[in-house]
């Protein structure tokens, strides 16, 4: 069976127009970085042994988090960059600024899991409670968590600043979607 991976692999190489070829290599190292050892797969690794304990702490929960999910979206912006032909700079920015939505991501569903109904969320509101899963609000308290997910954000959209307002709105856009999101 062909993996997803080796699909995408393959069509990023040989479909990509307009794009040097240091820059698709440079691609496909940043795919393979991203899903790999040093990506989601550590962060499963992670989260699979980590799950049913009772001592699993604030840096285990990010790095968690920050490999899975923000893993991700970085792969997703900064991929973008290089192909888009950002710079070294502009791409660390953007990498930045990926990691910081993908952990917002995690603290605000955390923060929703605690504070909506299972109407308004189309899930079983309390799930992570329920199922003693460690989240931001156990570990920091949900006031906390709220002011993390500020920070985040700040420091998301303070990534974006040097960029042209242009062409960065649409991430602008997606860092508060993800901020004050309801569900």
């Amino acid at each position: 069976m062909i993996s997803p991976v080796w699909i995408m692999t393959e069509h990023i190489a040989t479909a990509t127009i307009g794009v040097p070829p240091s820059k698709i290599i440079r691609v496909v190292g940043e795919l393979a970085r991203v899903i790999g050892s040093e990506g989601l797969v550590a962060g499963q690794v992670v989260d699979i042994g980590s799950t049913g304990l009772s001592d699993v702490g604030l840096e285990e929960l990010e790095f968690i988090h920050l490999h899975k999910t923000a893993a991700l979206l970085e792969g997703s912006v900064v991929i973008g960059a290089i192909a888009g032909g950002g710079s070294d700079e502009q791409i660390e920015k953007l990498r930045k600024f990926a990691r910081c939505i993908g952990l917002l991501f995690q603290v605000v569903d955390d923060i929703l899991d605690v504070t909506k109904s299972s109407q308004e969320l189309g899930k079983t509101a309390g799930k992570d409670l329920l199922a003693d899963k460690t989240t931001y609000p156990k570990l920091m308290g949900l006031e906390k968590s709220r002011e993390f997910a500020e920070e985040l954000r700040k420091e998301a959209l303070d990534q974006l600043s040097e960029f042209d307002p242009n062409k960065a709105a649409p991430l602008i856009s997606l860092t508060n979607y993800i901020a004050f999101r309801q569900n």
